[in-house]
């Protein structure tokens, strides 16, 4: 199943992340991919924010700590990784990954293509590029039924 959506501002990039947020029930595990600056980040913003992230925690990009963790509604928290920076699956290792995947964390992972590697299991993969009038282009790829639900609760 494949979805797209286009975003024209920051605002409606975060707006979808929101609304994504909003329709996770449990734990998930979601790839972004895209090349860098093309609103992955931005988008993780508005998904914490639809998780009931509170605002006093200031969502960033963990390029250089590689996981920020942020306490979210429903009992579950918000792990952000980014692994850019990694050059290995044992590099991953290190970092405590392992010790992430329970009952209550939603993973979202920018620059999954390690834990690909390591046949680790994303229920969703979004892809970010833009288009020619350089707006962005969202494509949705679901890769099981936690993602097919979430979806539905999207789009319907």
């Amino acid at each position: 199943m494949k979805h797209q959506v286009i975003t024209k501002t920051d605002d409606q990039t975060r707006n979808l992340g929101h609304r994504l947020g909003q329709a996770v029930t449990g734990p998930v595990a979601i790839a972004l991919t895209g090349d860098l600056g093309c609103g992955k980040t931005t988008f993780v913003k508005g998904l914490a924010r639809g998780l009931g992230v509170n605002a006093r925690y200031p969502v960033t990009s963990p390029t250089f700590t590689i996981i920020n963790e942020y306490p979210a509604a429903k009992n579950l928290r918000l792990c952000h990784l980014d692994l850019y920076r990694l050059g290995s699956a044992e590099e991953l290792a290190y970092t405590g990954f392992d010790d992430l995947a329970d009952a209550w964390a939603v993973i979202v992972v920018e620059w999954p293509d390690l834990l690909k590697e390591d046949r680790f299991a994303f229920d969703l993969e979004l892809k970010f590029s833009f288009d020619s009038d350089y707006h962005r282009v969202i494509s949705f790829f679901v890769y099981g039924q936690t993602g097919a639900n979430m979806l539905s609760k999207l789009f319907s």
